[in-house]
């Protein structure tokens, strides 16, 4: 008895050995992605469309070297092309916008090797709107929704979507410097949030893009047809007023909105989840103890918002899997 159940033992840990070795049959596609922290991203994104056939190795552009970078990651690497077994996978940035107005521009939009966001960078869909909610209960481990994230971020984007389109007909010219994108960026940003009066914080943003705005439609009169028919282009490209924050540069949005507002929504989540426990609390030591294990049980909201990997369905992130399904299908 002893024997056999010692030869089963054995053909068992044979067994699990042999699927443990990597299966030489699946196909590797490896990815060339920008950066750290890109390497993430893509493998959350790609791993769904692992199968017993195909697999993806994620990996930074270069080898040999340090460099890093979008312009990397699409270059011929090591003496191959990209191709069916390697492919780029980058930010959009504006280039997705310029349609290839420049020459990398070109490259990402028409090489079925080369796969991209469509919107700014993946800070865009760390900021998703509708996932926002549940940074803040990452971060602070209180589940009351305390403003509407969705509609907030619909707001701030008609408000700076018409600037925005100036920002990119600008960089259309590859004029960089009548208004660059850090001055559009200035302009955008949120200031003096209060949680509790967040019309006053969009009444003061409205007033500073409509100040530019004036500026810019007073000064380059001339251009207001084309800016329409931009406007036109862009809704085809998934741009639209409600949705344009997805599409504006991805620090930005990551720093000056998202991260400004969401500070303040969680410092006052934790002072109420804080004042929860001393109103319940049945003598200072339990209170004490409790306010410290809560206390360290939190996370910070930048940290939270930089592992946020909760896409949910939005139209840039639509365009991107069918063009990776496309992709997979003809392999």
């Amino acid at each position: 008895m002893a024997r056999r159940l010692s030869d089963n033992l054995c053909s068992l840990y044979i067994g699990a050995s042999n699927r443990l070795r990597p299966k030489k049959a699946r196909k590797k596609i490896v990815v060339y992605v920008e950066g750290y922290d890109d390497i993430m991203f893509w493998r959350n994104i790609l791993s769904v469309y692992e199968t017993e056939s195909v697999y993806f190795e994620v990996m930074l552009p270069s080898r040999d070297s340090l460099t890093k970078g979008k312009k990397q990651a699409m270059m011929n690497t090591l003496g191959q092309t990209l191709g069916q077994n390697m492919i780029a996978c980058v930010d959009a940035d504006y280039d997705y916008l310029l349609q290839g107005a420049t020459s990398t521009s070109k490259k990402m939009c028409e090489s079925p090797y080369v796969f991209h966001t469509y919107a700014y960078a993946i800070e865009n869909y760390q900021c998703n709107a509708a996932t926002l909610h549940e940074v803040c209960v990452m971060s602070t481990l209180n589940d009351h929704e305390m403003i509407n994230f969705e509609e907030f971020f619909r707001i701030y984007s008609q408000i700076t979507y018409p600037l925005f389109v100036w920002n990119v007909y600008f960089y259309r010219k590859n004029d960089l410097r009548t208004f660059p994108i850090m001055e559009f960026a200035h302009v955008a940003r949120l200031s003096h949030v209060d949680v509790l009066q967040l019309e006053h914080c969009l009444m003061e943003l409205e007033g500073r893009v409509n100040r530019k705005l004036n500026y810019l439609e007073h000064q380059f009169s001339e251009c207001k047809e084309e800016i329409e028919t931009l406007k036109v282009e862009m809704t085809h490209l998934g741009v639209r007023p409600e949705n344009a924050y997805y599409f504006m540069q991805g620090h930005h949005i990551f720093e000056n909105v998202t991260l400004k507002l969401l500070t303040p929504v969680c410092a006052l989540l934790r002072k109420e989840r804080e004042d929860e426990i001393r109103a319940l609390a049945g003598h200072d030591c339990q209170m004490q103890n409790e306010l410290n294990s809560y206390q360290h049980s939190q996370s910070s909201v930048d940290l939270m918002l930089k592992k946020n990997r909760s896409i949910l369905n939005c139209e840039p992130f639509n365009r991107l899997k069918s063009d990776l399904e496309q992709f997979l299908a003809k392999i």
